[in-house]
């Protein structure tokens, strides 16, 4: 595992809590008891269920490992020093050059969301809008080509 810091706004540190402990109880529990009904049906030999629960195990254990390890290495970014200017945690509005207005939050690598607008802090737009404020203009490569957006605004929760 990396010893390097991963940084994540509070919410996304305590979604991640959740989602843990989700995985060590209730979905452990589920497997365990999806492996004890394969168990009661005999020769686990030719078993095809349970061949299944001790897969879903191994992958429910390997997440739960990865997960401990990025919350040991969470580094939970205050948003209040933040100001007016675009960094983790911040919700923004952009027009882009037709006019169309484009919602996005500011996020750390392992809690994207594309779909809902989280984009990562890494990524073009989340490194174009970073320390940017409300009346800049960034240039974003893309990969269909550059995109020019004008930030309308900057708001944390």
């Amino acid at each position: 595992m990396s010893t390097e810091q991963i940084q994540m706004t509070r919410k996304g540190y305590e979604k991640l809590k959740t989602d843990l402990d989700y995985l060590k109880t209730v979905r452990r529990e589920q497997i365990s008891e999806y492996m004890g009904s394969a168990i009661a049906d005999g020769d686990l030999r030719e078993s095809a269920a349970y061949d299944e629960a001790r897969m879903q195990q191994s992958e429910n254990e390997s997440r739960i490992v990865e997960m401990e390890d990025r919350l040991s290495r969470a580094v939970i970014v205050d948003t209040e020093d933040q100001g007016d200017r675009v960094g983790l945690g911040a919700k923004v509005s952009v027009e882009d050059g037709r006019g169309k207005t484009h919602h996005f939050e500011i996020v750390g690598t392992y809690e994207v969301d594309v779909l809902k607008g989280r984009v990562s802090d890494q990524s073009p737009i989340g490194q174009a809008l970073a320390g940017r404020s409300k009346g800049d203009v960034v240039h974003v490569p893309l990969p269909k080509g550059a995109q020019q957006f004008k930030i309308l605004d900057v708001q944390y929760e």
